[in-house]
């Protein structure tokens, strides 16, 4: 309890009231008559050796709110007098003790009344209460709120006052303390800054010099527009390391320096696609493995990779700082040849499409000549399709890339999921097909080329024909590769111009009931008699390809024969349900 002497830290200074004096138990009553009792020691003197005691303790320690909780814990030293409430000045406001009672509202607004001064606190059932500032020469240092269960006597108003002084020197050492300590601790955090500063100082002197060297070079290049090598050669020049520019697929554009690889080794799209994804995920340079790399990609999209080739893993700040700038001027350079080839490409597109649609000859050789494009000569519609690439910006540039390195001069559009070029000569059967597989990584696609166009008002039609071609082939057993209109035997009558409604009869005759069966019980009978005839009337290999038994494909043969009536063996039969089924899948759709 607060103010309880008997469970002080400092009663050791003192003897408890009427206990004989220490060392005086055990000894015979004639002992007293060898010399002159003490006196005994009055309430007053007891009182007044605990608050030296107190004092004592109060000097010993440097924590503020610790000395506030002794003298609150020890304010019954003074007199009959409670600690109701205890406060420290922190940051200009009254911060409550912890260690205080809980009092009321009212006295806490009592106390931040005074605004510094002393003055009297009403508690309910304590006659007397006193709010008493802890003052020293650097202003108010806290409150302490005092109570008494009676009326203090003068003695015990100049303990208490005492009690209070000390209370408030104690706090004033306290105070200074930690302003030394934390003025040597600004005073050291200053010191050191001084010691950073002149070190950085130091540093940027020393590099004034290089980076001089680099704003200039970088200058120079972006003055004379050198494009790719002149930036690789300055690079080369500061840093004295290869440096290298590729496209954003990992092909080689400029090289300057010694060790470049001959042949120089072809991308492969998925380490690429990780490669660059790794990059942009961190801030600045990256080494991966014998190159340190940055990304040129001005507003967000990656042109290229500007590379330093550095084995012995020499490269410091000045190699960083200048492969940055040349990064930053390749990124401007790309930036101006990228918007060159998007109004090209654009260009490009809209002459393709007005050619798609239909469109006069006179209007249509001036823009192909505006472009750099001869439509004199006879071209061939191209439609590209490939499984896992959306017809965008991007899978049309891929395949522009791959028809420019087989040599393919041609204008490029897109129409819904496909690209289509108009090509000035006959596609290569595989040439444009593999240059695509390697560029995307996958095989999964599927080529139509049209027969020869010889004028302007044709290429609509060839661009049908170019469809047609790319359909037959997706739908056949070899669905990914290159289909060209004139190879297509059959399928060439079996085209968009083809009456519908008579391939449906035609369908329906020769595969009616087999179709009904298929419907009624969940079968795939067409579907069978069609991979029948797509594997030449072979059992192993049609068996294979359904991945069932061959047994069971003789049983649906069998069953084929039972519900159409017509005889497999049977010449004129085989070849009206070969054509059947083909129509079946190219023209209808198939199952669905």
């Amino acid at each position: 309890m607060v103010g309880n002497r008997a469970h002080s830290p400092y009663h050791r200074y003192s003897h408890r009231k009427g206990s004989p004096p220490r060392g005086s138990a055990g000894r015979h009553p004639t002992a007293a008559r060898r010399g002159p009792r003490p006196p005994a020691r009055t309430p007053a003197d007891h009182a007044l050796h605990e608050l030296i005691a107190l004092s004592r303790a109060l000097f010993d320690t440097l924590d503020e709110v610790e000395i506030l909780r002794l003298a609150m814990d020890h304010i019954a030293a003074a007199g009959p007098y409670s600690a109701e409430a205890g406060y420290l000045k922190v940051d200009g406001d009254l911060a409550p003790s912890p260690s205080g009672q809980i009092h009321a509202p009212a006295v806490d607004r009592r106390v931040r009344k005074l605004a510094g001064q002393d003055g009297n606190v009403t508690v309910p059932g304590r006659p007397w209460g006193r709010a008493l500032g802890l003052r020293g020469l650097e202003g108010l240092h806290g409150y302490l709120v005092v109570t008494s269960r009676s009326q203090p006597t003068e003695a015990e108003r100049t303990l208490l006052a005492t009690l209070v002084q000390h209370t408030a020197a104690a706090l004033s050492v306290a105070f200074a303390h930690r302003r030394r300590r934390e003025d040597a601790l600004e005073l050291r955090r200053l010191r050191d800054e001084r010691t950073a500063l002149q070190r950085q100082l130091i540093s940027v002197v020393a590099e004034l010099g290089y980076q001089r060297a680099v704003y200039a070079l970088m200058a120079d290049v972006a003055a004379s527009s050198g494009g790719e090598e002149a930036v690789t050669r300055a690079l080369h020049r500061l840093t004295g390391l290869p440096a290298l520019v590729e496209d954003r697929f990992g092909r080689l554009r400029s090289w300057t320096g010694p060790g470049r690889p001959d042949p120089y080794p072809e991308p492969d799209p998925v380490r690429q696609d990780e490669m660059l994804h790794a990059v942009a995920k961190e801030v600045g340079p990256v080494r991966i493995k014998d190159r340190l790399i940055t990304l040129v990609r001005p507003h967000g999209e990656i042109l290229g990779v500007l590379a330093l080739v550095d084995a012995r893993e020499e490269a410091d700040e000045h190699t960083v700082l200048a492969l940055g700038h040349a990064a930053t001027s390749l990124a401007l350079e790309l930036a101006h040849l990228r918007n060159l080839a998007e109004v090209e490409l654009r260009l490009h597109r809209e002459l393709a499409d007005d050619l798609l649609a239909g469109t006069d000859e006179t209007s249509a050789y001036a823009r192909s000549e505006a472009v750099g494009h001869d439509l004199h000569r006879s071209h061939y519609i191209v439609v590209v399709q490939w499984s896992n690439r959306t017809a965008d910006n991007s899978f049309a540039q891929t395949v522009s890339r791959a028809a420019s390195a087989v040599g393919m001069r041609s204008l490029l559009t897109r129409r819904s999921d496909r690209v289509v070029l108009i090509a000035d000569d006959r596609p290569h059967a595989r040439a444009l097909y593999e240059a695509l597989a390697r560029e995307t990584g996958t095989r999964s696609g599927t080529i139509g080329v049209s027969a020869p166009c010889d004028s302007v008002d044709d290429i609509p039609r060839r661009y049908q024909e170019a469809q047609r071609a790319l359909e037959v082939r997706r739908h056949c057993r070899e669905r990914y590769g290159t289909s060209f209109f004139d190879e297509l035997g059959l399928y060439r009558i079996l085209g968009p111009g083809s009456d519908y409604l008579e391939l449906q009869t035609f369908v329906q005759e020769w595969l009616g009931q087999l179709i009904d069966y298929d419907s009624r019980h969940h079968t795939t009978m067409v579907e069978t008699l069609s991979r029948y005839f797509d594997c030449g009337g072979n059992y192993d290999e049609t068996a294979e390809s359904l991945a069932i038994h061959r047994s069971t494909l003789r049983y649906r043969l069998q069953r084929i024969r039972d519900i159409s009536g017509n005889d497999l063996a049977n010449v004129e039969d085989r070849l009206n349900l070969q054509v059947a089924t083909r129509v079946w899948k190219i023209v209808l759709g198939g199952p669905g």
